[in-house]
């Protein structure tokens, strides 16, 4: 470490007492251990943040000796974003969660998990629209998109996103919303973290005391008429009513499919609406039952590992049908190892009534987004890392029918091209924003964005 960068870390600890670490030190560590094992350089240091006034100190660092920077939420990332071989700003002591007087928003910090807001919403009978487990960073989700069990009833997460706090590349402290920095405003929704840190965010409350869902578990065996009976079902089910698949690896190793259907409609009709899902074949295992929003994410954080080395690959489809099932079934017949696995994620009702220029997410048509996840205890085996790579990009590649572009918060760092697809006609604001708030490219290591000399 170069003497200017030392006395550049002496200064902001001297500033900042207690809130910075270095390699070595255990917070250090707590703070770079992430869901998927890193791969790269680590940080030289470590910003634990309380608040904005703390992100501005360690942006002013970062600028003053021109390191690298990332920030990390809830660190819940295949690729690793979170982390940069210059300064991280943690902020996983800001995870406050406040719901306002009237019950109808709450102000989300920018380090707490979804599993922090379920907490309180839940005990309220509301809730925000958040993702598909408990142990992901709100913001995050959030900036990129955010699928989730409640898309076709309210949206995305980015949908009910109704203001946001923002420290900029040059410092400035700034709220965005429709009559604040709306163009920052309209960029943060599908954009990531690429404009700035986002502190906090004001999110819309929904009245949900309860969902009606389950965990289904059925044999691989059965897999072709268990997806087809899936996919019809699907297609045909109200709003309220979302499916989520997994092809993967039991604990012992055997391939199963799991079907979880979600009803967040009112809740009479739920135990009937979900009762076909659990004829669909043999039922290893689950049942349909009702419960608490929080419950219903917490039921996939049981069965998140981290410390994993991991590659994903991600696509979109038009739509769940035999051909894309026949490549689901084909691919896991194939799969490297037991860390290798097929999930989807539906997009529909109010997530595809928001005009595609309403914000920077660029993809506003019912479809079904596909990751494609291979994970492995890291042993430095080179083959076994390239036998994971390519099964992932192999199965990708297998969709045929597969939409342009990808969903921003899977996709490569270097996966520009994609991105572009990806947000379709708003690339040109998209990149005119990115040029208007962060032209010095600050905040580089997020999810990635089209090239400047995009046409």
């Amino acid at each position: 470490m170069s003497d200017l960068v030392e006395r550049t870390f002496h200064g902001l600890s001297q500033q900042l007492p207690g809130r910075v670490s270095l390699p070595g030190e255990s917070r250090y560590a707590a703070a770079t251990s992430i869901w998927a094992k890193p791969a790269g350089p680590m940080p030289r240091a470590v910003v634990h943040c309380r608040n904005a006034g703390d992100v501005q100190a360690a942006i002013r660092a970062v600028r003053e000796r021109d390191l690298a920077l990332s920030v990390r939420g809830g660190g819940h990332d295949w690729a690793g974003r979170a982390l940069c071989d210059g300064i991280v700003i943690d902020l996983g002591d800001m995870r406050s969660v406040i719901v306002n007087p009237d019950r109808r928003t709450a102000c989300i910090s920018g380090g707490a998990l979804a599993r922090d807001v379920t907490t309180v919403t839940d005990p309220l009978g509301l809730a925000v629209v958040a993702g598909s487990v408990g142990c992901v960073g709100m913001t995050g989700l959030t900036l990129g998109g955010g699928y989730g069990p409640l898309i076709g009833r309210f949206g995305l997460a980015l949908d009910n996103v109704l203001a946001a706090e923002v420290v900029l590349a040059d410092g400035q402290i700034v709220s965005a919303g429709p009559d604040d920095n709306a163009e920052l405003f309209w960029a943060l929704r599908g954009g990531g973290g690429n404009f700035g840190v986002v502190t906090s965010m004001h999110h819309r409350l929904h009245d949900l005391p309860s969902v009606y869902s389950g965990l289904l578990v059925y044999p691989f065996s059965e897999a072709k008429s268990v997806l087809d009976g899936c996919a019809a079902l699907a297609a045909s089910a109200p709003e309220q009513l979302t499916v989520q698949l997994a092809l993967l690896a039991d604990p012992s190793g055997g391939l199963v499919v799991v079907v979880v259907p979600t009803w967040c409609g009112q809740p009479e009709p739920g135990e009937a609406q979900l009762a076909p899902f659990l004829r669909l074949g043999t039922l290893l295992a689950g049942a349909i039952e009702r419960k608490s929003y929080g419950e219903l994410l917490a039921t996939f954080d049981a069965h998140i590992v981290s410390g994993l080395r991991t590659f994903m690959e991600t696509c979109w489809l038009p739509a769940l049908d035999g051909d894309s099932i026949d490549v689901f079934i084909h691919a896991m017949e194939n799969a490297v190892s037991p860390g290798c696995a097929i999930i989807t994620h539906e997009f529909k009702g109010a997530a595809s009534r928001v005009a595609a220029d309403a914000t920077a997410f660029g993809l506003r048509r019912d479809h079904a987004l596909v990751e494609v996840l291979a994970s492995f205890a890291d042993r430095s085996y080179r083959f076994e890392e390239e036998a994971h790579r390519d099964w992932a990009r192999v199965t990708r590649e297998a969709f045929a029918s597969a939409l342009p572009g990808g969903y921003p918060n899977f996709l490569r760092r270097d996966e520009v091209d994609r991105a572009a697809h990806s947000y379709g006609g708003n690339v040109k604001r998209l990149i005119e924003a990115k040029r208007l708030y962060d032209p010095d490219c600050v905040f580089s290591s997020t999810i990635p964005l089209p090239p400047r000399d995009q046409p």
